[in-house]
């Protein structure tokens, strides 16, 4: 009597493949199904759906605790995700998913997001995918995140999801008691109100350095970045066609005959 395959997830990141989230993410994933990792083999943040076309990709064996991690690619996260899908693993994948990211992925950071470009990449090549982040810079505490990274991924490997749409989820950092529920939101208005820093470096020559602070600038409770900050966890869903169809029958209406 065959038994059923256990499913197959990849799983990616862009903080580098040393990070803390992907290695929460890894245990409790592996309580799912059979999970190999292929992520950068350093932090490559906010480098949006960048491929690497100029240079040659490595992938090199990785062990932590002990054990088989994965490979650690000298790429991008989109990369990673290519690489797997087409030259690692030896069948398409069931599932990939892209973190634990270290601080959210909400408003308009999604566009540069190497996390949530590398599970735009999964759903590019028709693999459904999820994006998990958890919304702090300091003391990170990925017990809960991964758990419900977990839990998402059997709902998602169940019910499937729609043509070319992935999940991006944002986690508070809080202790699983202190979350308030699940909240199914859009993509929110609030961005990086971005400075340069100019500097001088030991030749005396000026450079810049670029810094920042996020912003929210909704608190509509169906925002993404609104619903994170009230203790929710937020699951916008999210695709890769970016194209304006609210704005086609306006731009028809123009005279551009030549």
């Amino acid at each position: 009597m065959s038994s059923v395959p256990r499913p197959l997830i990849l799983l990616t990141n862009d903080d580098g493949i040393y990070a803390g989230g992907i290695l929460a993410a890894w245990q409790e994933l592996r309580k799912v199904g059979q999970v190999e990792v292929v992520a950068p083999d350093a932090e490559r943040s906010a480098v949006g759906h960048a491929i690497t076309l100029l240079l040659p990709l490595r992938a090199k064996e990785v062990v932590r605790r002990s054990a088989r991690f994965g490979y650690a690619v000298n790429g991008m996260p989109a990369d990673c995700v290519k690489l797997a899908v087409k030259a690692i693993l030896p069948r398409p994948p069931d599932l990939v998913v892209s973190g634990i990211n270290l601080g959210a992925n909400t408003g308009t950071n999604v566009i540069y997001s190497g996390t949530v470009s590398a599970a735009t990449e999964a759903r590019i090549l028709g693999i459904p995918s999820i994006a998990v982040s958890l919304a702090t810079f300091t003391e990170p505490d990925y017990t809960y995140a991964a758990r419900f990274t977990r839990k998402l991924a059997l709902a998602v490997l169940s019910h499937g999801l729609p043509p070319k749409v992935l999940l991006n989820v944002n986690v508070p950092n809080l202790a699983e008691a202190e979350i308030k529920g699940v909240a199914i939101t859009r993509q929110g208005e609030s961005r990086v109100e971005e400075q340069f820093e100019r500097r001088t470096d030991p030749r005396q020559q000026e450079y810049y350095w670029l810094a920042g602070t996020f912003r929210p600038m909704e608190t509509a409770e169906d925002a993404d970045v609104a619903m994170v900050s009230k203790g929710y966890v937020s699951i916008t869903p999210a695709q890769y066609d970016l194209t304006a169809y609210q704005a086609l029958d306006e731009l028809r209406a123009w005279d551009l005959k030549p």
